[in-house]
């Protein structure tokens, strides 16, 4: 059975860090490109970051770039996403998800998507 778990989620002052991880299992993540995406309350859900299937290509939404940093270790079925310097409107619940593609680029429109997460909530506040 295919699924994603992610976590690493939690409640952070602003200004600091976590990293989100993204488990896959059932598949191997060799031939998924990787999406991560957030909702917030009363919002829709927005593409945060994606990766390609080699890693060779990212793209990050403009309000995170700089901050947060995408990777993956296919060998260990994994996915992460390094966020630094928080700031309180990344307050959300994080998901990733897969869709699968070998080309070299990604697209962080939720409906290319495949299969989903069932979330993490990252809380930024004092």
């Amino acid at each position: 059975q295919l699924q994603l778990v992610e976590s690493g989620g939690g409640l952070v002052q602003p200004g600091g860090s976590l990293r989100l991880s993204c488990a896959a299992s059932g598949f191997t993540l060799d031939y998924w490109t990787i999406g991560w995406f957030r909702q917030a309350p009363g919002k829709e859900r927005e593409g945060v970051s994606c990766i390609s299937n080699s890693g060779g290509s990212t793209n990050y939404t403009d309000s995170v770039r700089g901050r947060f940093t995408i990777s993956r270790t296919n060998a260990k079925n994994t996915a992460y996403l390094q966020m630094n310097s928080l700031k309180p409107e990344d307050t959300a619940v994080y998901y990733c998800a897969v869709r699968f593609s070998v080309r070299n680029m990604c697209s962080m429109t939720r409906y290319e998507y495949d299969y989903w997460g069932q979330g993490t909530q990252v809380t930024v506040s004092s």
